[in-house]
């Protein structure tokens, strides 16, 4: 298992072999070793789920450091726009983003490092969201960066999302609290 990388190296898409006949389909979705041969020294701490309908955006967020997640995402059912913002102050790639399609389609998995921004929004009638992270949730540590920031410019396939108030409230990425920054 070779991950490719994104335009933003650090971000990696694997891809997954899918197995099928007229009974269904299996598909192996997780082996340490694949990241351990990739270089990615992990260790998962906590598994999450998620499930939104048609036209919901989710983002942009990310948690400092001691929090700071990684994250290891798939889609089992339906299909989403998957976004990654670097957010790390130190980095030549600060405010650039990547954006990849996933659904239960097309077996994949995308890995965000610790440092990203992450959001998603949901192209189907429903999707179910699947994502191991590296460093439990810790709330004090949250922080996020508005989806609709012209300073980051993502092209988002919706043009009217579904937003939580919290989402809709978040900061520009220029009075963000950064990864890596002051306090960060």
């Amino acid at each position: 298992m070779r991950p490719t990388p994104l335009s933003i190296p650090d971000v990696l898409l694997f891809d997954l072999e899918r197995h099928g006949d007229d009974r269904g389909f299996f598909v192996e979705t997780y082996r340490d070793s694949w990241f351990r041969d990739a270089g990615l020294p992990l260790e998962f701490v906590q598994d999450n789920h998620a499930r939104s309908g048609r036209g919901v955006l989710r983002g942009l967020h990310y948690q400092l450091p001691p929090a700071g997640q990684g994250k290891l995402i798939r889609v089992a059912r339906g299909r989403v726009f998957d976004v990654a913002v670097d957010v790390r102050a130190d980095s030549p790639t600060l405010g650039r983003w990547v954006g990849v399609e996933l659904s239960d389609e097309r077996p994949q998995m995308l890995y965000i490092p610790p440092g990203f921004a992450h959001g998603y929004c949901v192209l189907s009638e429903v999707a179910d969201f699947l994502y191991k992270v590296t460093a439990e949730y810790a709330p004090a540590w949250e922080r996020g960066v508005r989806w609709d920031d012209p300073a980051i410019g993502i092209q988002w396939p919706l043009a009217q999302p579904t937003l939580s108030a919290r989402d809709v409230a978040l900061p520009g990425l220029a009075a963000a609290e950064l990864f890596g920054g002051s306090g960060g």
